[in-house]
């Protein structure tokens, strides 16, 4: 069917089947979108009385938002999208296609799974040329199609996975009145910061609020510095060779950013409540010494969900804000950025199949979730004045100018080290231990599992 126009906004194919233009969210053509190359992607895809399947970890709220986008591929193409979300994605896919009932598609919540399947022949490569347009318009690239592509059956390299849907790991948060009544400024490197944290001190406060605490999961926050000092200190393939243990964990290069994780909280003077609470404070409860007043704590090193632990009415841009956790300027290793993200794999070609992941490419199956919060990327054509918040446009901001992005390594080592030696062994470093002795332990582990 040919496209129809809509009077008063740009020209967008709206086909007979899937969604109409009245369930659209944004009317077509307004607002601050990239309507050009949805507009052409409209124009030439046809998918009439096709069907897409897709399978995800989004639920509830987030099921909604991306609905709500996976409209639009209705609209412009004619086609049906199917989403179904579980909280038991990863066994439910795996699942689904041993059974050779796979969906279309598969939204995996971090690679490793991804790797795994791909490895067994249960993923499709992604289109040629993905690679490149990866290459070229996401912020830090080729850290993109690095983290995307896996061993196919044969051991050869391909790329499986199209990210869409990124977190942001390498922050700090901290309390602008306390700022400014203090006269601090935000550091632009990990030098600058290390002589804040002394320059607190000095003046009679407390730099920091760590805390390792998380029930069964406990040191799970200290991994996430080690990871954002292994991507300060060295180059990205020293980071990428630790987590495959191509690197052993004791290597100098590993010990030296545990020790740089110590730096910061193993100095009593430098943590609240001295070093010895930070491996007993709940993550959840740490930051609360930045609202007190006179502030407990005046920098809190956590991930982008950390306000939902914040104060009751606690408002991000007034009461807290955030800045970059800083690279040192003296090994030059541009803006790292730490973080984790969701990524598209073909479970089962088809036309429209391949039509989705084109879609995916647009600016605007971005800029719509962006608008609707909740969602950062990295993709480097969208319209940043499309985020929902300045918050998280200021956090679109750091992913647009990073350098060079990683994966959180804890979730990408096998279970049973990233989710468990790595864990405890950080205890036992910020409470005393040795940390060439912890890392040597978390090794001979990972060698009994080889």
């Amino acid at each position: 069917m040919k496209s129809r126009l809509y009077a008063g906004v740009a020209a967008v194919a709206l086909m007979a089947s899937g969604a109409t233009a009245q369930d659209l969210l944004f009317a077509p053509g307004e607002g601050a979108f990239t309507w050009d190359s949805f507009n052409a992607f409209a124009d030439s895809t046809d998918l009439s009385g096709q069907t897409v399947e897709i399978t995800g970890p989004w639920t509830g709220n987030e099921a909604e938002k991306v609905n709500k986008i996976f409209d639009y591929f209705e609209a412009a193409t004619g086609a049906t999208v199917n989403y179904s979300g579980s909280d038991s994605f990863e066994q439910d896919i795996v699942i689904s296609t041993q059974a050779g009932s796979a969906p279309n598609l598969a939204v995996f919540p971090q690679p490793g799974l991804a790797a795994d399947m791909a490895a067994q022949g249960f993923l499709a490569p992604l289109p040629d040329g993905t690679a490149e347009f990866v290459a070229e318009n996401y912020a830090a690239g080729q850290s993109w199609v690095d983290l995307g592509t896996y061993a196919d059956p044969n051991g050869d390299p391909q790329l499986y996975g199209l990210f869409y849907r990124v977190d942001l790991k390498s922050l700090v948060w901290y309390s602008p009145t306390a700022f400014d009544e203090m006269g601090y400024d935000i550091p632009q490197s990990m030098e600058e910061l290390k002589a804040l944290t002394q320059q607190i001190v000095d003046d009679g406060g407390t730099p920091w609020c760590i805390g390792l605490g998380s029930g069964a999961a406990t040191g799970w926050p200290a991994t996430d510095w080690v990871e954002d000092m292994m991507l300060r200190t060295q180059p990205p393939a020293v980071y990428d060779e630790w987590v495959s243990n191509e690197r052993p964990f004791n290597d100098p290069a590993i010990v030296a950013a545990i020790e740089e994780f110590g730096w910061f909280a193993r100095n009593d003077a430098y943590v609240q409540g001295g070093a010895q609470a930070v491996a007993t404070t709940d993550f959840r409860d740490s930051p609360a010494g930045l609202f007190s007043i006179p502030p407990q704590c005046y920098m809190h090193r956590q991930a982008s969900f950390i306000p939902a632990f914040f104060p009751e009415g606690t408002e991000v841009g007034e009461d807290v804000d955030f800045f970059y956790f800083p690279a040192f300027a003296e090994a030059d290793l541009g803006r790292p950025v730490l973080g984790a993200g969701t990524l598209f794999a073909i479970t089962d070609p088809s036309e429209a199949t391949t039509a989705m992941l084109e879609f995916l490419k647009l600016p605007i199956a971005h800029e719509l979730w962006m608008a609707q919060g909740g969602f950062l990327t990295a993709h480097g054509g969208v319209n940043l004045e499309t985020y929902a918040t300045d918050s998280e446009r200021a956090q679109g901001e750091i992913l647009a100018n990073a350098t060079t992005f990683r994966f959180d390594a804890s979730d990408l080592m096998p279970g049973e080290i990233g989710a468990g030696v790595f864990w405890t062994g950080m205890v036992d470093y910020v409470t005393g231990a040795d940390a060439n002795a912890v890392a040597t332990s978390i090794q001979e582990r990972w060698d009994t599992i080889k």
